[in-house]
């Protein structure tokens, strides 16, 4: 995929449709492409926050360990953005991301994230829209549980 097709998707993607091309082609340049195979791991809960991931490709299972073993909360897809919650709270990783299908990364590193938000306050908004979504989700899925218990 050459440079100018990966402004075209991270321009496709909600938490970067406002920034500017010149600022995205930064940003494709200075990310790391990485392909996943079916059950590899991105990163394990509790490792270190050390980047974020945007899914160009495929699919991705988000783990959480729980005492009853492993609990899938969420399978991610192309244009979803997983791993930020550990590098903006500074918090070890909250959950094992795992490729579902083949699967293609856009890995941004934290400091690189960080610059992004502080310069581009929009994406702090998206952000923390995704999160409020998320954590309905949840807890609509909590609420689920509790009433077929």
């Amino acid at each position: 995929m050459s440079l100018n097709e990966e402004v075209e998707l991270l321009r496709n993607i909600p938490l970067f449709a406002n920034i500017e091309p010149s600022k995205l082609k930064l940003l494709a340049f200075t990310s790391e492409r990485v392909a996943y195979e079916p059950g590899q791991e991105l990163f394990k809960q509790g490792d270190d926050g050390d980047a974020a991931y945007i899914i160009i490709g495929g699919e991705a299972d988000i783990i959480i360990e729980t005492a009853n073993g492993p609990f899938t909360v969420a399978t991610f897809k192309r244009n979803d953005i997983v791993g930020e919650i550990a590098i903006l709270c500074d918090v070890p990783r909250t959950a094992t991301v795992q490729a579902k299908a083949k699967l293609e990364t856009l890995v941004i590193s934290k400091e690189l994230f960080y610059r992004l938000v502080l310069e581009f306050p929009q994406i702090a908004v998206e952000i923390m829209r995704e999160l409020a979504q998320r954590l309905e989700r949840m807890n609509t899925q909590l609420r689920e549980l509790q009433t077929s218990s």
